[in-house]
């Protein structure tokens, strides 16, 4: 008893609100994910001008028809894996624009990069070569940048 109120006075309560965990293994949350996740993946593409092969990389290698029927705004609900790679990406993306003028943070992705991590590599490179491993490595390192904010 005296060791659980010893802890309980050790540990302050939060004031931020725990956010519950999104499962997306369930089908219901990825039908409730998908299109706006789709309309972020295609408006971050555009700002960072990405060529559509290389857009295709990054959702991990989707057919050209599968592609194309996303970008036209087809109704589709995304696997789990595609999910994750776009709730990277936009996680990415935003640490840029605070990081960086809304110019360079747009450019980052393209410039090769001579931090050990990218070996001179461009970031897009990077991650699609690295797949979801390597799109955790770059989310970590802006947010370490950017204060862990």
């Amino acid at each position: 008893m005296e060791v659980q109120m010893a802890l309980s006075h050790a540990y302050p309560a939060t004031r931020h609100q725990i956010a519950p965990l999104i499962d997306l293994s369930d089908r219901a949350e990825r039908d409730r994910l998908s299109s706006g996740a789709i309309r972020a993946f295609f408006n971050i593409m555009e700002q960072w001008k990405v060529r559509d092969e290389a857009a295709r990389q990054l959702l991990g290698g989707v057919s050209n028809g599968a592609f194309y029927a996303l970008k036209k705004g087809g109704d589709r609900a995304l696997d789990e894996d595609k999910l994750r790679r776009i709730s990277y990406l936009v996680g990415i993306f935003k640490a840029l624009n605070i990081i960086y003028s809304e110019e360079l943070a747009d450019k980052w992705m393209q410039l090769p990069n001579k931090n050990r991590i990218f070996g001179g590599m461009t970031p897009n490179d990077y991650l699609i070569h690295g797949g979801l491993p390597a799109f955790a490595t770059v989310r970590k390192l802006l947010d370490a940048r950017r204060g862990g904010h």
